[in-house]
Formats: structure tokens, C-alpha cells, sequence
């Protein structure tokens, strides 16, 4: 159901800001394969909650209980604990790649991920999403691809639909929302040093 306000020139569309009442009981889902039974993907919940995230899971078998459920993984693969993949059938990886702690593959569509690429802690690759302009608010997922020899800092979130391109490094908690080319670095904006209060008002002779 539509509404039309006018929110100021900041919410603007053709003179009038569009918005409408959201419907999500009415969401359906569609276009979205989870890609195996909901046996399978029960398995998977609890094997990974139980077993592959645990610290104590060897990387090797880590590797090969991904294998078992349909990950395609090269050799001399590191997946360190507490690393979630939604779906594991639906994950790529290259060679020589590591993937740090808590990282997040929410892969609701595929992910690939090249050799000798560095994901690192709390990193957060989001294939899904939903539509603005659905009412019911259907997704709006993509894949997500990462190059050989690409690094994603700690805490960097790649959102649906982008491609990081060889080599390319997107620093400590940069949001990619678009592709990244071959050899690019882009990074979240850096803090700013702001002078303290105290000090301002001791040098500008107004301190008591």
C-alpha cells in the first residue's frame, strides 16, 4: 500500500518523497533456492553450531566437514574458529586462502573466494538482500566474488553483487558496496584528531 509524503527535499522523488507501508506478512521468498532438503540444511545448522565453529576443531577437519556438505575448497585452506558460512554448498575457495575468526559468509547466494586471499576477523560478506521497491519486501540477493590475492581487513562488510578484483585491499571496516578493480585499496574514512577542551582553553588564556 502506497502513502506519498513530502519529508523535504532530502526524501524528494519528482517533487514528492515515495514511501509506502511495508506488507511482510505478505513476503513469499521468491527467487530465493536454498539449494538442499531442509534435512540437509537442518544437518548443517546443527553440525556447524555443534562442531565447526568450535575453537577446538581442527582447521583440517573443519575443512573437510565443509567438503562433506558440498563446499568446493582447494588445498592448504585456514578456517579459523567461530567462522559462519550460512550455507556451506554454496561457498568457493581457492587455494592457500585464510578466513579469520568470526568472520561471516552469508551466503545466501554463492560466494567464491580465490586464492591466496586474506578474509580477516569479523569480516562480513552479505549476499542478501531485499528490495526497496517490494512492497512485501522480497530479496534482492546477488553473489559475491573475491579475487586471488585480494585481503579484506578486519571488520569490512562486501555487500550483494560486488566483485573485489586481484590484489585489491579494502581496509579495517570499509563498506563495499560497489566493485572494486584489480590493485585498488579503499579504506573507511580515518579518524580525526580533535584538540582537547582543556587544552584549548589553557592556551587561548581563558582557563580559570
Amino acid at each position: 500500500m502506497w502513502t506519498l509524503h513530502n519529508r523535504g527535499p532530502d526524501r524528494r522523488r519528482d517533487g514528492l518523497a515515495a514511501e509506502f507501508m511495508r506488507d511482510l506478512a505478505g513476503f513469499t521468498g521468491a527467487g530465493y533456492d536454498k539449494g538442499r532438503s531442509l534435512f540437509i540444511q537442518a544437518l548443517w545448522v546443527v553440525v556447524s553450531r555443534a562442531v565447526v565453529e568450535r575453537i577446538w576443531c581442527p582447521p583440517v577437519l573443519r575443512v573437510r566437514i565443509l567438503r562433506l556438505f558440498g563446499s568446493s575448497i582447494g588445498n592448504n585452506v585456514l578456517i579459523r574458529d567461530r567462522v559462519r558460512i550460512h550455507w556451506p554448498w554454496k561457498l568457493h575457495v581457492g587455494d592457500s586462502t585464510w578466513i579469520g575468526v568470526d568472520a561471516w559468509l552469508l551466503n545466501l547466494e554463492p560466494i567464491r573466494i580465490g586464492s591466496n586471499v586474506c578474509i580477516s576477523q569479523q569480516a562480513f560478506l552479505c549476499t542478501g538482500s531485499h528490495s526497496m521497491e517490494s512492497a512485501t519486501f522480497e530479496f534482492d540477493n546477488a553473489p559475491i566474488r573475491v579475487h586471488d590475492g585480494a585481503w579484506i581487513a578486519a571488520r569490512a562488510t562486501i555487500l550483494r553483487g560486488v566483485t573485489i578484483g586481484r590484489g585489491a585491499v579494502v581496509g579495517a571496516t570499509t563498506l563495499v558496496f560497489k566493485d572494486v578493480p584489480d590493485g585498488t585499496i579503499v579504506c573507511a574514512p580515518a579518524s580525526v584528531a580533535v584538540p582537547n577542551a582543556a587544552s584549548s582553553l589553557a592556551t587561548d588564556g581563558t582557563g580559570q
